[in-house]
């Protein structure tokens, strides 16, 4: 989820690729965005950018008369700037600003979530603190001034996230500081806050203690500055033109969050936070810790086991009926599969045939059974109590002509009655109706 140094990197890329390029026409909203469209359109401008918090300033400025417009993105779960040819778009490019060359590029605002939003005017969100990157001594000061707030009567790590005073700060970040400074998640925030605030106070301490201090002992507010700048100074993951998109290198710089070996709950915000050791005083009732596991690396040596599927053991249509065991065959089987099975198999091959190739067989296969085993169905007249054809039609409950096997003759068209026509004493009509169905 993008966060304050995400938004950053986005604002520099925007400065970086767009710098020269000029930009004509309005601007283009995606027919599901529920933000507002952006009612500008000129002949030639320009497009820069700043980023404050978790929010980015887009500001188009005409070359020639006319005054400038001015849009606020917040990028939500999954938000990105892109610079892309016109003609390939991403999917889901809820904002895209075309060039004035030939073929088009474009400059697009990509969203697969669609929780980032945008408002017209370049005033930042009310309600927003100082930003942790750009505004560092203010958003100390803000915190530091405002600790009777009730805000800090929640854990540290839900007080982290509070936009207010952490404008920049999200999830992953909150983790990450917490972990460093071996500071519980639950534990109340105004009893964390405090300390830095009598540490400040403190008359003993020069200005030179304070300095060795702050290198050698930084605290958390201090962190809530330099983890996200490591995040920039490291680039990547697809907001810095400078950089591949590659994550490896953020990946590896994670040290608690979602990393194999750490702990995890729940806060009451329902978002999940990790750490490491106990979790604190302020828990919410009812929750379970836990542990992520390792994942287990595949190894290239070893031999994959061959997985069957339903399909795999269904013949082709125009394959034969499979040939019937032999006695030594099946005298294999019942030992494998035990004496119960082999005994039934047995009597089975035993039965002698009927030599009245006209008495009737009862069918008791349902519909279900039918579509599990070969996947044919079976014939409405039964053919003669033959078995069901190696190639059948689907049968309906009207007179279909198929191909069956009867006494006179192997694939012999004939016409199958319809159930309603079926002798009762002579048809189970309930369940063969059930197994003649279409299997469509």
């Amino acid at each position: 989820m993008p966060e304050g140094p995400e938004l950053h990197l986005a604002g520099r890329y925007v400065n970086a690729v767009c710098a020269g390029l000029v930009f004509a026409g309005g601007v283009e909203r995606s027919a599901v965005s529920k933000s507002p469209a952006v009612p500008f359109r000129s002949a030639a401008y320009r497009i820069s950018a700043a980023a404050r918090g978790k929010e980015v300033r887009l500001t188009l400025a005409p070359l020639g008369a006319g005054p400038p417009r001015a849009l606020v993105l917040r990028f939500g779960m999954s938000g990105s700037l892109r610079l892309c040819a016109a003609a390939a778009a991403p999917r889901h490019a809820h904002l895209r600003f075309l060039t004035r060359e030939r073929p088009p590029r474009a400059l697009c605002f990509v969203d697969a979530r669609r929780f980032g939003r945008w408002r017209l005017g370049g005033a930042w969100q009310r309600g927003r603190g100082p930003c942790v990157l750009g505004e560092y001594p203010a958003f100390r000061e803000n915190v530091l001034r405002n600790l009777a707030d009730k805000a800090f009567d929640r854990p540290i790590c839900e007080a982290l996230l509070n936009q207010k005073y952490f404008n920049g700060i999200g999830n992953y970040l909150r983790a990450e500081i917490l972990y460093r400074l071996k500071i519980p998640p639950f534990e109340k925030a105004r009893t964390v806050l405090e300390a830095l605030k009598h540490r400040e106070q403190d008359p003993s301490l020069t200005l030179s203690k304070k300095l060795k201090l702050k290198r050698d002992n930084p605290d958390l507010l201090e962190l809530c500055h330099t983890v996200p700048m490591e995040v920039v100074k490291m680039g990547g993951k697809g907001y810095d033109p400078e950089h591949s998109d590659d994550s490896t290198a953020f990946k590896n710089w994670l040290q608690c969050y979602a990393v194999p070996g750490m702990c995890s709950l729940r806060d009451s915000n329902g978002r999940t936070i990790w750490f490491q050791g106990e979790p604190g005083p302020m828990v919410p009732k009812g929750a379970k810790t836990r542990k992520k596991r390792a994942a287990l690396k595949a190894d290239p040596e070893a031999v994959s086991p061959e997985v069957t599927t339903r399909a795999s053991k269904r013949r082709p249509r125009g394959a034969g009926a499979p040939p019937k065991p032999t006695e030594e065959e099946e005298k294999v089987v019942a030992d494998e599969a035990g004496q119960g099975r082999g005994r039934r198999r047995k009597k089975a091959a035993a039965a002698p045939a009927s030599s009245d190739p006209e008495a009737p067989v009862k069918v008791k296969r349902s519909r279900a059974s039918a579509r599990r085993g070969s996947g044919m169905a079976l014939c409405a007249c039964l053919c003669q109590g033959y078995p069901p054809p190696p190639r059948p039609g689907q049968h309906a409950r009207t007179p279909l002509p198929v191909l069956c096997i009867s006494p006179e003759g192997p694939e012999q068209p004939a016409l199958h009655p319809p159930p309603s026509e079926w002798e009762p004493d002579a048809v189970d009509t309930k369940q063969t109706a059930a197994a003649v169905e279409p299997l469509g």
